[in-house]
C-alpha cells in the first residue's frame, strides 16, 4: 500500500506542477473575469468518492470527520489567504515553485515551520464539533457533482477539459493516498511536527512514511518541471527572503488556527462536505482577494 501511495502522491505533485495549481492565481483570474481556474481548484476533490467507495468495498472504511465551523475557521482562513497573497502562492504552489528552482520559497516553508513549531499548541483554536453524515449521502452528493463536472468538461474546449480532468485527477489521487495516510498533506505533516516538538512527545512524531510521501510529492513536481522545461534556479535577495518568510509565518498561523492549510481544506475537508472546511476555504479566497484588490488599487 505504501508503494501505491507513493505513486499516487507523486502523480499529485506532477499534476499540481503541470496545471499551475495555485489559489492566488485562481483568485486573480476570477477577479479579471475568468473564474474557471478557481472553480476547478475548489472542486478538485470531488472524485474523492471513488476512493471512499474503494475503501468500503475492501472493508477498510476511511473517516473524513466533517466538523462545524468556528470563528477560528474563518479567522485562520483569512490570515492564511492574506499570507498566501503576499507570498504570491498558496501552500501547494509554494512547494511546486520551490521544486522549479525558486529557492526563495524555502523562506516561506521556513515561515510555516516556525509558526507550526511555536504556535501549534497555543493557536490550535477551540474545540472542534464534528458531525456525522451517512456515507451513502456523502457518496451520492459527490457522485452527482462529479458527473455534472465531467459532462461540462467534455463539452468544453480541449484546454478547459484538460484542466478539469487534471484537477479532478489530483482529488482522486489525494483520496487514494488518504486511505493509507489520513494526514498526508504537507500542512498536516508540519502540524504533527509542531505539536510533537511543542509538547515534547517523541511518540507523536510523524511516522517516517509521512516524510516519504512528502518527498515523493516534491519528486513528482521536480519531474514535471524538468519535462516541461520550467526548472530554473532563481537567485534571491535578503528583502525577498524577509518578505516570503513573513508571509510564510502568516500562512502558518492561519493554518494552525484553521486546522490545516489550503491543501487540507481542498483535498480533505471540502470533499467530506465539512462546513468548517467550507468556511475556511471561503475565508482563504476572501483573504487573497482583499490583498490582490488592495495591491491592484495601489498599482
Amino acid at each position: 500500500m505504501l508503494i501505491l501511495s507513493l505513486v499516487f502522491i507523486a502523480t499529485i505533485g506532477f499534476l499540481a506542477q503541470t496545471t499551475g495549481l495555485c489559489m492566488v492565481r485562481g483568485v486573480k483570474e476570477a477577479v479579471s473575469g475568468k473564474p474557471v481556474f478557481l472553480l476547478s481548484i475548489l472542486l478538485s476533490g470531488t472524485l474523492v468518492w471513488v476512493a471512499i467507495a474503494i475503501s468500503y468495498w475492501f472493508e477498510y472504511p476511511v473517516n473524513y470527520s466533517p466538523s462545524y465551523p468556528t470563528l477560528w475557521s474563518a479567522a485562520g482562513g483569512l490570515i492564511f489567504g492574506m499570507g498566501a497573497a503576499f507570498n504570491g502562492g498558496c501552500g501547494v504552489s509554494t512547494i511546486s515553485r520551490f521544486a522549479r528552482g525558486q529557492i526563495v520559497m524555502f523562506a516561506t516553508v521556513a515561515g510555516w515551520l516556525v509558526a507550526w513549531l511555536t504556535l501549534a499548541d497555543i493557536l490550535k483554536g477551540g474545540a472542534v464539533s464534528p458531525y456525522s453524515m451517512a456515507v451513502s449521502t456523502l457518496l451520492g452528493i459527490l457522485i452527482v457533482v462529479s458527473a455534472v463536472l465531467l459532462v461540462l468538461a467534455f463539452r468544453s474546449s480541449t484546454e478547459t477539459r484538460n484542466l478539469w480532468l487534471s484537477m479532478l485527477g489530483i482529488g482522486l489521487m489525494a483520496g487514494l493516498v488518504f486511505i493509507y495516510e489520513p494526514h498526508w498533506t504537507p500542512s498536516g505533516l508540519f502540524k504533527s511536527m509542531g505539536l510533537s516538538l511543542w509538547n515534547g512527545q517523541e511518540e507523536s512524531w510523524p511516522r517516517v512514511e509521512r516524510f516519504y510521501l512528502f518527498a515523493f510529492l516534491v519528486i513528482g513536481m521536480v519531474v514535471a518541471a524538468l519535462l516541461t522545461s520550467s526548472f530554473k534556479f532563481e537567485s534571491t535577495s535578503v528583502p525577498q527572503v524577509t518578505k516570503h518568510f513573513a508571509a510564510g509565518i502568516m500562512m502558518g498561523i492561519g493554518a494552525v488556527m484553521a486546522g490545516g492549510g489550503n491543501d487540507t481544506q481542498l483535498l480533505v475537508s471540502l470533499p467530506s462536505l465539512s462546513l468548517a472546511g467550507l468556511v475556511t476555504t471561503f475565508s482563504i479566497v476572501v483573504g487573497i482577494w482583499g490583498v490582490v484588490s488592495f495591491r491592484g488599487k495601489g498599482a
